[in-house]
């Protein structure tokens, strides 16, 4: 990747982490998708060498460090993901946007899974089942992000 590229990674990790921890009302708060992780998602199906596991580990500690969880557990959790993507990116990248979206489901909810895991580990209270609802907002989102990232990425969708 060229440093045009480069740049324009940096700057969608930058806006999606201003949208993903930007203050909402309780109620959107709850509703709203998780964009630093769809951007993961995208640049580890797209730029896989770029974007990939390294880039999702970084993301992750830039939201360990405005969100207060315990220190490093998102940074685990968007590398997990970010290898799952990286290593079947050809075979994501061919699927239609509706089987798109359902992998990108199934990638969410295995994000929020480790997530729970460490947060009970850790001895954190365990929230509400409203903590899930981020994955279906998430997959239903994915046609309409795919295509913006693609279009600032520099391709076509």
């Amino acid at each position: 990747m060229n440093r045009e590229g480069l740049g324009r990674l940096l700057l969608t990790a930058m806006v999606t982490l201003v949208l993903t921890v930007i203050p909402l009302p309780a109620w959107a708060d709850v509703i709203r998708p998780q964009f630093l992780v769809l951007a993961v998602m995208f640049w580890s199906i797209n730029a896989p060498r770029t974007g990939g596991i390294a880039f999702g580990f970084f993301a992750g500690l830039m939201l360990d460090v405005f969100q207060g969880p315990v220190l490093g557990e998102h940074a685990l959790a968007l590398s997990l993901a970010a290898y799952i993507f990286v290593r079947e990116h050809q075979r994501i990248r061919s699927k239609p946007d509706f089987q798109q979206a359902l992998i990108v489901f199934a990638a969410l909810t295995a994000y929020e899974v480790v997530l729970f895991a460490i947060d009970g580990w850790t001895g954190h209270p365990v929230t509400s089942l409203l903590r899930w609802v981020h994955c279906v907002t998430g997959a239903l989102i994915w046609p309409l992000i795919a295509p913006i990232l693609a279009f600032g990425a520099g391709r076509r969708a």
